[in-house]
C-alpha cells in the first residue's frame, strides 16, 4: 500500500444522483412510497431536489430525455426489507428482482422507480 496522502483523508456520506424525466412525479414516488422528505430544491421551475429519509439521501435532477440503464443505480440498506418489499408490491411498484435470501449474506430485491432507475434494496442477514 502506498503512503499517499489520500490514505489520511476520511470520506463521508455519498448521495446518489438520479436523472428523472419528471421531477415532481419522482418526488411523489419517493415521498409517498418510500417515505423520503424534500430537504432542498433549486431552480424555477425546479430542476434539482435533495430527498432524505433517516441516513439515506437521494439527489434528483430533471432530465426530460432520461433513458434508464439496465444496471442498478444504487444499493440501499434498510432494517426491514420484507416489510418494504410488501409495501412496494401493494403500491404497484415495478419489482425487477423478487425478494430472496442471497448467498452473500443479504435478503434483497430490486425495484424500479417510475423513470426506470433500478434500486437494489437489501438487509444484512
Amino acid at each position: 500500500m502506498s503512503s499517499s496522502p489520500i490514505h489520511t483523508i476520511t470520506f463521508g456520506r455519498v448521495a446518489p444522483g438520479l436523472a428523472v424525466r419528471d421531477i415532481q412525479a419522482a418526488y411523489t414516488f419517493y415521498s409517498e412510497v418510500l417515505g423520503f422528505e424534500k430537504v432542498f430544491e433549486n431552480g424555477n421551475p425546479v430542476g434539482f431536489m435533495v430527498l432524505k429519509k433517516d441516513a439515506a439521501e437521494i439527489h434528483l435532477s430533471q432530465n426530460r430525455g432520461h433513458v434508464p440503464t439496465t444496471v442498478n443505480v444504487f444499493h440501499m440498506f434498510v432494517d426491514d426489507v420484507t416489510t418494504l418489499y410488501e409495501l412496494c408490491e401493494k403500491a404497484g411498484v415495478r419489482i425487477v428482482k423478487s425478494l430472496k435470501d442471497k448467498d452473500y449474506g443479504q435478503r434483497a430485491f430490486v425495484l424500479a422507480d417510475p423513470d426506470g432507475n433500478r434500486i437494489d434494496v437489501g438487509e444484512r442477514s
